[in-house]
Formats: structure tokens, C-alpha cells, sequence
């Protein structure tokens, strides 16, 4: 059964609404006044509620019609949107541009990113998953989104694509108040051991057994990085954190970094991933371009200054 409520019924009658009269709704349209009458009258016995008093000169909305109103109005803006994104999607666009990437990212950097996205591609709506260690690589095997930025543990799996995209350092950091600040360099192993160490803890399957860069015997877990600073910053213990995140507190006197003796200095090296044969669409190569070319490319230092400010 075709129904008799239509979309240019719903157009004529936000026309009449905003104009004021049938007869300036039809010269808007194009139309002729019978036929916007018409559509009007249809639109009411099909609705069974009057939406406009017609006993004064002008039609004027009836209490029904100003509510059925503004719900033509979002169904037009639905159909719009619609259209919008049946468009893109024809040209390779992604309906939705959904990504997992790991919390040690600069998030300054993916902002900077996400707003050129933003008006390269008004209409596409973008879902964005912040996850630790696992996380964004159970994302992507979830089918949730559709590529992740984090570090590869190992060698990566045989069913995902790799693309390196950037290198994130990290830094052993205690706060300025806890006795191992107080510890003159190089900072022993043993002299660690003793002192609690905050690390991050994996919500899923994929890295849960990980046991790299744990020195002391008392480790407190975090699921979180904003959380494990916190904890950092008011004196609980020492750990490795991503350079970007605490070097205004190393900075501002509040956390010190520790030298470790036999440390070499470490980043998490952060690649594109996606599934095999599965590949990513244009607004998110359109992400990765620029966030590559922020990152790596021309004018490196004056890119990251802008991006952070």
C-alpha cells in the first residue's frame, strides 16, 4: 500500500507556514494556488487534523499544524541528509567514518585532523573510539569500525594490512614529592623494584598476558591513561608515559623524569590498520593524509605547535 503522505505534501506545507498564504507558498514553489490548496487538504484528511484556520484572511496554524510542523520540517532535513549520503556514498565516501585509536595519540594532532575532515565532509558523521593497549585492535576485529590507529604487538596478525604512521616516545616520570625524584641518576633496577609502578591494565583478550617494561614488585593497574596520570601526578609511583602528555608537567616542576640505567630511549611506533581486503574509504584516507602529512611531513615542528595551541 503506497502511503498518501508524501514529502512535497510536508514542503507545501512549511511552505504556506513561512510565507503566510497559499497563494505566496505557491509562487515560491512554482505552482499554481489550487494545487498547493490542494496538497494541504490532502495532507489533512490523510493526518485527520486541521492544520491551518482558515476563518481570518490568512490561513493561520492550528495548534495541531505548529507541532506536525516542525516534524515536516525534520523529515525534510532527513530526506535531505539522505540524499546527502546516498550521494557520497557513490563517491566512495564512507556513510560513517568510525575509527579506533590508541589513548597515547596525540589527541591535539587528531582534532586538528578531524575538523579539516569536518569541512571536507560536512555530511559524513564520524564515531571515534579512544581505547588502551587491546582495545582498538578488538574494535576493528569487531567489525565496530572500519581501520584503528595503535602500536602492532609483534609481528601484527596475517588478516590485517599495517601501514606505519608515526612514533609516540615515552618517558619514565615520577612525581616531584615521591622519594625516588629525590634519587640521583642513573636510577638503578633495584632501586626501582621496591617503588610502586602504575601500568596500564587490558580490557580484552589480545594483550592481557603482556608483561613488558614491568620492573617493580608492587604494580598498580589503570584502564586508563587520564586516570594513571592523575595517580602519577599526586605521588602513588612511577611509570612510562608518552612524552606529549607530561612534558608541561615535567616542565612546570611537577613530575621529574627518572634516568634509568640501561634504558634506551622508546617510542610506540603507531600504524594504520585495517582487514585485509577491506579497505579504507575516502574520508578516511582523506584522515590519514593529513594526519600523515602533520606528522611527517613538511614543516613537522610548526604543524605540532599549531595543532597544540
Amino acid at each position: 500500500m503506497i502511503d498518501p503522505l508524501t514529502l512535497d505534501q510536508m514542503r507545501v506545507l512549511v511552505a504556506v507556514a513561512e510565507t503566510g498564504s497559499f497563494s505566496a507558498a505557491a509562487r515560491r514553489l512554482g505552482r499554481v494556488q489550487s494545487a498547493v490548496s490542494q496538497a494541504v487538504n490532502t495532507m489533512e484528511q490523510v493526518l485527520g487534523v486541521a492544520l491551518f484556520d482558515r476563518s481570518e484572511q490568512k490561513p493561520v496554524l492550528t495548534s495541531a499544524g505548529a507541532i506536525l510542523l516542525k516534524d515536516a520540517r525534520r523529515l525534510i532535513e532527513g530526506a535531505r541528509t539522505m540524499k546527502s549520503r546516498a550521494a557520497a556514498i557513490a563517491k566512495d565516501v564512507e556513510p560513517e567514518l568510525s575509527f579506533a585509536v590508541d589513548a597515547i595519540f596525540p589527541n591535539s594532532l587528531l582534532m586538528a585532523s578531524l575538523q579539516r575532515v569536518a569541512d571536507e565532509f560536512p555530511q559524513t558523521p564520524v564515531t571515534v573510539f579512544t581505547e588502551t593497549l587491546g582495545g582498538a585492535e578488538q574494535r576493528l576485529r569487531d567489525g565496530v569500525v572500519g581501520f584503528a590507529l595503535y602500536p602492532l604487538v609483534g609481528a601484527g596478525a596475517s588478516d590485517l594490512t599495517t601501514e606505519f604512521l608515526t612514533g609516540v616516545s615515552v618517558v619514565p616520570v615520577v612525581a616531584a614529592h615521591h622519594p625516588l625524584a629525590r634519587e640521583g641518576p642513573p636510577v638503578s633496577r633495584e632501586t626501582l623494584e621496591p617503588h610502586t609502578q602504575l601500568v596500564l591494565t587490558d580490557r580484552t583478550p589480545l594483550t592481557q598476558n603482556l608483561q613488558g617494561g614491568i620492573v617493580s614488585h608492587h604494580i598498580w593497574r589503570f584502564a586508563d591513561l587520564a586516570t594513571r596520570l592523575e595517580f602519577l601526578l599526586a605521588g602513588f609511583g612511577w611509570c612510562n608515559m608518552p612524552t606529549h602528555l607530561v612534558e608541561d608537567h615535567i616542565a612546570a616542576g611537577r613530575l621529574v623524569t627518572l634516568d634509568i640505567a640501561g634504558r634506551d630511549p622508546f617510542e610506540f611506533r603507531i600504524h594504520v590498520v585495517h582487514e585485509r581486503g577491506r579497505d579504507i574509504r575516502r574520508a578516511g584516507r582523506w584522515l590519514i593524509a593529513d594526519l600523515r602529512e602533520r606528522l611527517n611531513g613538511p614543516g613537522k615542528n610548526k604543524k605540532l605547535e599549531a595543532a597544540a595551541s
